[in-house]
């Protein structure tokens, strides 16, 4: 999967990455996830054979955002894309790399610990479901900086980078297109209640509004992967 310094137009009126029936199938894994991870009533109940049921669930995420990965590149690839030009290229410098990494920090601050304090503050069992998947040993927390810097990468590129062009291309709307991926983006997450599902789907909805305004889906992977890398380390020091 190579990264090219070469972007893809981001105009709404570009073509659509990959035919109707490719977004269909990838809409539908989503959906299929979501709805196996609700059924069994949270990630922790994912389990593989022979380790933890958190260990396996961490690790079932991560083989599975990689797969939903792979099927986009399949689809850039018919078309002669590569991976870097739906992110939109590479850090060219140390400076760039920081510029982006301030960016993702300044939304962390900005709006990420506001829709946390809103989720807390009015669904109390935002909490008890976070502890419920967080790591208990050093094994799992090595393993869920692993799944968070794979979330931030993969989710950041299937939604706001793949899904968003799609829309973008077939309505000629970027704000509707920003919308939807932020509605699927929350639905995607069914182990939570509608109520946070709703805090997701909202975060989703600022993250599609900082790729369009960067231009880039860099600030947006860092942010996420840090979000998901801090929340992880948090829940591990203060466990009881």
């Amino acid at each position: 999967m190579s990264l090219s310094a070469a972007a893809i137009p981001a105009g709404p009126r570009s073509e659509p990455l990959a035919p109707w029936w490719h977004t269909v199938l990838l809409l539908g894994a989503l959906a299929a996830l979501s709805a196996a991870s609700r059924h069994e009533n949270g990630l922790p109940n994912l389990h593989l054979p022979g380790i933890s049921a958190r260990l396996s669930s961490y690790l079932t995420v991560i083989a599975a955002e990689w797969f939903l990965v792979l099927v986009i590149w399949l689809a850039l690839r018919r078309r002669g894309l590569s991976i870097g030009s739906l992110v939109s290229g590479r850090w060219p410098s140390a400076g760039a790399f920081f510029r982006d990494l301030g960016l993702a920090l300044g939304f962390f601050v900005v709006v990420a610990l506001p829709l946390s304090f809103l989720a807390s503050r009015f669904v109390p069992s935002a909490a008890g479901t976070e502890i419920k998947i967080s790591p208990g040993t050093v094994l799992e927390l090595v393993v869920w900086l692993v799944m968070s810097a794979t979330a931030g990468f993969c989710e950041e590129f299937v939604f706001r980078g793949y899904l968003t062009r799609q829309f973008s291309a077939w309505s000629g709307s970027r704000p509707l297109a920003i919308a939807l991926q932020a509605v699927i983006f929350g639905l995607s997450h069914g182990h939570y209640s509608p109520a946070i599902m709703l805090v997701v789907a909202l975060l989703g909805m600022f993250l599609g509004l900082l790729a369009h305004w960067r231009k880039s889906l860099r600030p947006g992977m860092l942010f996420h992967g840090f979000q998901d890398g801090l929340g992880g380390v948090v829940a591990f020091l203060t466990r009881t």
